[in-house]
């Protein structure tokens, strides 16, 4: 038997709170909790901060309730994985029957609460939201398109919508914005993070466009949606979520977006992994910042409204 099946075994059954945090993906939760709560600042009704708090704990618990699932049906390409060897299951530390179980105890009640703590619509999305990263996205999409992180990417543009509900009780064109922008977001985003991870995918098996069709069409494809994701994001400064502050924030943001998608797309495959790997760890870690700094400014010119900063009113 080798050392690190020995090791795993040793390290079965010692799994403590940090090790059943971690299944629930805390980078993700992170990023879940912070677009819901810009929808549901953002939302033209003032809310009470103690139901604000409560909607956005049981989104967040929804969304780690998803991690969950997903890495109990991931199990075997986590294994595979570099970048997912040391999760809690594949690392030996948590059963797979435990990290199912815990899923589904998290995504009932988190519905169930977010139900009641606002409304019906909003528990009735955090649903839809968990079933289709789940079931769409990790079941279907995943293992059987290149196109898997476009469409599932819908599953992580939901929270603001879910957000702006809770608030609300009612859907309207402002939250659907930031669905469209975080939907554009996410394959640029994620195909750079599979360019320097592409030998990831070839031992999982998992057909990112890396894989399918090369690093060449990658670097298209992402070019190509960054080019939209620039027209979307700027456009949506002269709506009803954006305003001067926005503007300013995603005219220079996109500008740096769409250098780093070119110098991308210029890179010589010829060129040494690490010298190409540089650049696009260097777009991947831009991505966060992004995303992060274009709600953050959202949220801003929704909170500087009442004072008649905000907006272009």
């Amino acid at each position: 038997m080798s050392d690190a099946s020995l090791q795993t075994q040793t390290r079965m059954g010692e799994a403590g709170f940090g090790d059943y945090f971690a299944l629930l993906k805390p980078r993700v939760m992170s990023l879940v909790v912070f677009t819901a709560l810009v929808g549901l600042l953002a939302a033209p009704v003032p809310v009470h901060p103690f139901i604000g708090f409560c909607a956005i704990l049981f989104i967040a618990v929804g969304g780690g309730a998803s991690g969950a699932l997903n890495m109990w049906w991931d199990a075997d390409i986590d294994a595979v994985m570099r970048r997912t060897r040391s999760r809690p299951i594949p690392a030996g530390l948590i059963e797979p029957g435990e990290a199912l179980g815990l899923g589904i105890a998290l995504s009932g009640f988190s519905v169930v609460m977010l139900a009641l703590a606002t409304n019906i619509l909003a528990g009735a999305l955090l649903a839809f939201t968990i079933f289709f990263y789940v079931v769409i996205y990790s079941m279907w999409l995943k293992r059987s398109t290149p196109q898997n992180i476009v469409i599932g990417g819908l599953a992580g543009a939901f929270p603001p919508l879910v957000g702006w509900v809770a608030a609300t009780g009612s859907m309207a064109v402002e939250p659907w914005l930031m669905v469209a922008l975080t939907f554009l977001w996410t394959p640029p985003h994620f195909w750079a993070l599979a360019l320097f991870m592409r030998n990831d995918y070839d031992d999982a098996g998992v057909p990112m466009l890396t894989v399918t069709h090369g690093r060449r069409a990658t670097r298209w494809h992402i070019l190509a949606y960054t080019v939209v994701l620039a027209a979307f994001a700027i456009g949506a400064g002269f709506t009803g979520l954006g305003g001067p502050l926005y503007l300013t924030v995603s005219v220079v943001l996109n500008a740096l977006f769409l250098l780093g998608a070119l110098r991308i797309w210029r890179r010589d495959e010829a060129a040494s992994e690490a010298d190409n790997f540089a650049v696009e760890r260097k777009f991947f870690r831009l991505s966060l910042l992004y995303l992060f700094l274009h709600f953050g400014a959202i949220a801003a010119e929704a909170m500087l409204k009442p004072y008649g900063l905000g907006g272009w009113s």
